[in-house]
């Protein structure tokens, strides 16, 4: 099916329009350069034809998820989030210029880079997990590179609660990266089928295809992908600078019971960094927020489907004026904002009678001195 065009991009005071950067489902991504400070910039768009209470639920969501987040260094910055003056729902962010999306079907990735992004990134899903979030949407494509060369998560749009959110959960899934238990719509989420999801991503960068993917046309639809999901039939990576302890941390990852896997994303990352001490590369550090950091503030909700935009402050004061008639609608004609050094208070027509007044006496004034003027000059 053929990729659809970007919506136009809204004007947003402050920014300056660059170029389109990508089409979704929902949302358009555009680069555009913020004028105060200075910077490049990523801003996520809904659709103006798709907002409803439901996606306006998941856009507050996701703003709100990655503000809470993006403090950790390998989770994307978010810096604003807002409503355009065309009433689009937007969210700026950190501009990356690349991502894994489908660099693993290009190019061999060195063992020694794709441990550390499994570790980064565990790190990043363990802090979400201890402040009760889930991301649902691990995959390759989803994880950005920033400027300097440092993998970050990205895309929070389907995020919820590791308690879950109640009956109307949204099941959602890209399917080569799922878990069985997500396959089969068991449950919408779950820490372990963020493990599934994080190992099958780290499948995918080492093998350079997901981890069910079979050579030969015809044999990858969905439904095929689904059911060798289902068996979690593991087949090595076929690399042979990938060690056997390595492929042995992804079986785990990927195992059909969710009990086998690793019992958490921090527990992956740091099996992560077992193969790293054993190839002798430098470790990388796991970085996850303390547990005060994850229980401070008020917890994110998945129910807020308002318009959350910019206030517009007015003033409101009552007048000595008497209210118009019905048929002009009761609407005082001093209605709205006050404006600096106005007077409500004061009808307008005293101030003018009072203007007048001044104005006359200052005439009679002038007359009176050219009279004495002239007398004395006689």
């Amino acid at each position: 099916m053929a990729q659809r065009l970007p919506a136009a991009p809204p004007v947003l005071p402050g920014f300056s329009y660059v170029r389109p950067l990508g089409t979704g489902g929902f949302a358009d991504v555009f680069l555009f350069e913020q004028d105060m400070p200075r910077r490049p910039v990523a801003v996520k768009v809904l659709l103006e034809d798709l907002v409803d209470d439901g996606l306006l639920r998941m856009f507050n969501a996701e703003a709100d998820v990655m503000a809470r987040l993006s403090a950790h260094p390998s989770i994307l910055t978010i810096y604003q989030a807002s409503i355009s003056s065309d009433g689009r729902p937007y969210i700026v962010m950190e501009y990356c210029p690349t991502s894994l999306t489908s660099r693993y079907r290009r190019e061999e990735i060195p063992v020694a880079e794709v441990l550390q992004v499994g570790v980064r990134i565990g790190s990043a899903l363990e802090t979400a997990h201890r402040s009760g979030l889930l991301h649902r949407d691990i995959k390759p494509s989803n994880i950005l590179i920033t400027a300097f060369g440092a993998p970050v998560l990205s895309d929070f749009g389907i995020a919820s609660s590791v308690s879950g959110r109640g009956e109307d959960e949204v099941f959602a899934m890209s399917v080569p990266w799922s878990a069985p238990e997500i396959i089969d719509e068991k449950v919408a989420g779950s820490v372990a089928a963020e493990v599934w999801s994080l190992g099958a991503t780290l499948y995918s960068l080492l093998a350079g295809r997901s981890p069910f993917e079979r050579d030969g046309s015809g044999r990858n639809s969905r439904d095929q992908l689904k059911a060798r999901i289902r068996r979690a039939a593991y087949t090595p990576t076929g690399r042979g600078d990938v060690p056997p302890s390595l492929e042995a941390v992804l079986q785990r990852s990927m195992s059909r019971d969710p009990a086998a896997r690793q019992s958490s994303a921090a527990q992956l990352a740091y099996e992560l960094q077992l193969v790293q001490h054993e190839l002798g590369l430098p470790h990388t550090p796991m970085e996850v927020a303390v547990d005060e950091w994850a229980a401070a503030g008020t917890p994110v909700s998945f129910d807020d489907d308002r318009m959350r935009g910019p206030v517009r402050p007015a003033v409101q004061y009552s007048s000595r004026r008497p209210a118009r008639s019905r048929s002009t609608g009761g609407r005082r004609p001093d209605e709205g904002t006050v404006l600096a050094g106005a007077d409500p208070g004061r009808p307008r027509r005293t101030r003018t009678v009072a203007i007048a007044v001044v104005l006359a006496a200052i005439l009679v004034v002038a007359a009176v001195t050219v009279t004495l003027l002239v007398v004395g000059g006689g």
